[in-house]
């Protein structure tokens, strides 16, 4: 039993400590570099009026808590297989992101890379994330199902396409999520609590790399909270999508997504739904802005408040999902 709670307490504590240290020690070492580099977010003129005063604060920030994730994560892959394809689809998709913020904020092209050109990154990143926890872990993609014990959807042929709009789809909540100081931030250090705990529960094989994703954005959020000193930028945001998306398929939750990930799940609803009703109706809207966390800022919320309540929602969602583990 000593033995147990021994590999336990290292897989859990160890790397929450490696990852959050270097990301509070990183941040007042970075943030001054991006200011010097003149690496701002430039914020659009449609946005909250609030958000106008954020031009100009550094972007890129996702370095700072992804080289303690990294770090952490390395120390554990060795014994811990499944963090490989973590890293893969995490990384994969910061680099992409990190792409995109360089040719926004250095090349001064607002649009970042063309859609084709992130959709085509991102499709071949899943490609090789799909390969290696199929082909190298021999893992399957079957579903569990939630409240359902021990029964699992297994959909055939159709788990190929399926991955794809999983982890995109993930992927697309984590960066419209990433739109308020801290929320993102927030928002997914609760939902790789619910990870960390359900792969000890479960020998899920994916704690220390959870466990540093929670103490990386912990740390993050020391410079990320309202008001934000750092903005993760793309970068920060695509790398969090990889990360909740790749731990749900190695521990084949990819089901209980739709319950954690509620708030991604609301924010891309609100951009799809507000879009097509614009265009339905020539010009009108169901939100006062999407996605949904500006549509709370236009009405009266606070920053501080919107990020408050989505973490609540977002954390009584995952206790509704541990429920639905057994």
């Amino acid at each position: 039993m000593s033995s147990v709670l021994a590999v336990i307490d290292q897989s859990v504590f160890i790397p929450f400590a490696i990852s959050f240290f270097i990301t509070i020690l990183l941040g007042p070492k970075v943030i001054p570099f991006l200011h010097k580099l003149k690496f701002g977010q430039t914020v659009r003129d449609e946005g909250p009026e609030s958000h106008k005063a954020k031009t100009g604060t550094p972007t890129m920030g996702g370095l700072i808590f992804l080289t303690g994730v990294l770090v952490a994560s390395l120390v554990y892959v060795g014994r811990f297989p499944a963090t490989l394809p973590v890293m893969l689809l995490t990384f994969g998709f910061g680099i992409v992101g990190f792409l995109d913020d360089y040719i926004k904020v250095v090349k001064k092209r607002s649009m970042g890379l063309r859609a084709w050109q992130k959709m085509g990154l991102q499709l071949l990143i899943t490609t090789l994330f799909a390969l290696y926890i199929t082909k190298v872990l021999g893992l399957s993609l079957a579903m569990k199902i939630p409240f359902a014990q021990g029964i699992y959807l297994d959909l055939g042929w159709f788990n190929i396409p399926l991955i794809y709009l999983v982890v995109i789809g993930t992927d697309t909540g984590s960066n419209f999520t990433d739109g308020v100081d801290g929320l993102a931030s927030s928002v997914t250090a609760v939902m790789a609590v619910f990870f960390a705990v359900a792969s000890i529960a479960l020998s899920g094989g994916v704690t220390p790399v959870s466990m540093a994703f929670i103490g990386g954005l912990l740390g993050f959020l020391v410079f990320n909270a309202h008001p934000a000193k750092v903005f993760m930028g793309d970068t920060g945001a695509l790398a969090l999508g990889g990360f909740v998306a790749a731990v749900a398929y190695i521990m084949q939750l990819q089901l209980f997504l739709v319950i954690i990930g509620i708030i991604y799940v609301v924010e891309v609803l609100s951009v799809m739904i507000q879009v097509s009703y614009f265009k339905l109706t020539h010009g009108k809207r169901i939100f006062r802005m999407s996605p949904i966390h500006h549509h709370f800022e236009l009405g009266g919320w606070s920053e501080t408040k919107v990020v408050a309540v989505f973490t609540i929602v977002t954390a009584l969602a995952c206790f509704i999902a541990f429920d639905g583990l057994w």
